[in-house]
């Protein structure tokens, strides 16, 4: 039964083809281990965890390979059993050189992870559950990749009324949230009622898009009489899955700029996260195992993968039969958001929702024309921002300029270059800018 349906919807965004079909439908399938593992340090937004092991030490599958030492920080967990070759230096996929620990996988280990008793959740403090959630190396799964601990720390009198769950899962080809709403309703709804006693809050809201039915079925079918948790569906439409996007939708709450939606009551985890939450607390299973889509044309076979980190990016394509002659581009995440991959060599992080291969005809460029001032960027942007003029100014190098435009709001959704008549990379022209910016501005400080 779909009750409450479209309650609210947030303004803008757009309908790119869904192409979902490719993989929707397919179980998830472990990956095997491989021979080599490349860890960067930092999976997360903020400060990388440093290295608690040294070159030639032997480690377990789940044993902690770096601390974090600042509060916007998280724990790395090594994937297999084996042995740490090197640490340094390592290409990722945009291409940049990182700091990582390179693991060599024991061949005659089983990899076997025997879960790991944790204190009851029932008895925790709201400090004990960010402190465990962040041993556990969790970090926002919806693509952020915000330490999640993070948010479960309130400023003081802050009281939290809801709870979100974000199985919007916007992005066209993507369907590892699918997969993990039908295969594992439980753990989503164990993580939700973790939080939602932890931290007292009222209610708990699933936010689901339509495409996704079978999935919104499935959670309703475990949800128990006595939790107040309650599966919303939405309409289909791109950004949904932007936190800001799917508060409007769910709630009819604008979140004011530089406003935390907690200092509205209101926390927001991607249904990975909670599944990974769940994981932690019940079973006292670290954050290893990464859920991806590989989809797209240009690979022969398919697949949703549970990917230990670390993996190259390489091997996931080999296990899915390889690319197609003609494929012209990868990309890790998703076409909208996603960058294409400057080495098939880079590893699999904890952030990679996807790996996505293009034939000529999908990532041909289209003929750039000069603008028309039409306004379809404008109508597109969910932020009400206006792209073709921050695309001016990206050109032009005005940095200072981008950020009275409110450049700083832009979350590059990518709605406006798929908008664009005219072919214009609005987004590819804003993240290059903002990249520069970020530069300068470390090099000063």
């Amino acid at each position: 039964m779909l009750a409450n349906t479209f309650l609210h919807e947030f303004q803008h965004g757009v309908h790119p083809p869904e192409h979902k079909d490719y993989t929707a439908a397919l179980p998830t399938q472990r990956m095997p281990f491989m021979g080599q593992y490349i860890l960067p340090l930092n999976q997360n937004l903020g400060a990388p965890p440093q290295p608690v092991v040294s070159v030639g030490d032997r480690v377990l599958r789940g044993q902690p390979i770096a601390e974090p030492k600042a509060f916007f920080s998280s724990t790395l967990h090594s994937p297999v059993t084996g042995w740490i070759r090197a640490i340094g230096k390592r290409r990722l996929a945009e291409g940049d050189f990182q700091e990582a620990i390179e693991i060599e996988a024991d061949p005659y280990a089983t990899q076997r992870l025997d879960p790991q008793p944790r204190p009851d959740w029932r008895k925790m403090s709201r400090d004990e559950l960010a402190n465990e959630v962040k041993r556990a190396g969790i970090v926002g799964l919806g693509g952020a990749a915000l330490p999640a601990h993070v948010k479960y720390v309130l400023r003081e009198g802050v009281k939290i009324k809801t709870i979100i769950a974000n199985g919007a899962e916007c992005e066209p080809y993507l369907t590892n949230d699918h997969r993990i709403m039908l295969e594992r309703p439980q753990a989503v709804l164990q993580g939700l009622e973790i939080l939602q006693t932890l931290l007292e809050a009222e209610q708990c809201l699933i936010g689901v898009e339509l495409n996704k039915a079978d999935a919104i079925a499935e959670l309703q079918r475990h949800i128990k009489p006595d939790q107040s948790i309650k599966v919303v569906p939405l309409r289909v439409k791109y950004p949904q899955g932007d936190s800001k996007m799917l508060i409007k939708s769910l709630l009819g709450i604008e979140v004011p700029k530089g406003v935390r939606s907690a200092d509205l009551g209101i926390i927001m985890n991607n249904v990975g996260t909670l599944a990974a939450i769940a994981d932690w607390f019940e079973q006292g299973l670290p954050y290893i195992d990464r859920r991806i889509t590989v989809s797209g044309p240009g690979v022969k076979q398919p697949a949703n993968l549970l990917v230990p980190l670390g993996t190259p990016v390489r091997e996931v394509l080999r296990l899915c039969g390889g690319l197609r002659e003609d494929t012209k581009e990868v990309i890790v995440g998703g076409p909208m958001m996603g960058i294409p991959i400057a080495s098939l060599d880079a590893p699999i992080i904890k952030i990679s929702a996807g790996v996505l291969a293009f034939t000529d005809k999908e990532a041909a460029r289209p003929q750039e024309y000069p603008c028309i001032r039409c306004g379809r960027c404008v109508e597109a942007c969910p932020y009400f921002l206006n792209p073709s003029k921050l695309a001016r100014l990206a050109k032009a190098r005005l940095f200072e300029e981008m950020k009275n435009a409110g450049v700083g709001e832009c979350v590059e959704c990518g709605s406006c270059t798929y908008a664009c008549p005219s072919g214009i990379p609005i987004v590819q022209l804003i993240r290059s800018a903002r990249a520069d910016i970020s530069r300068k501005k470390g090099k000063s400080s």
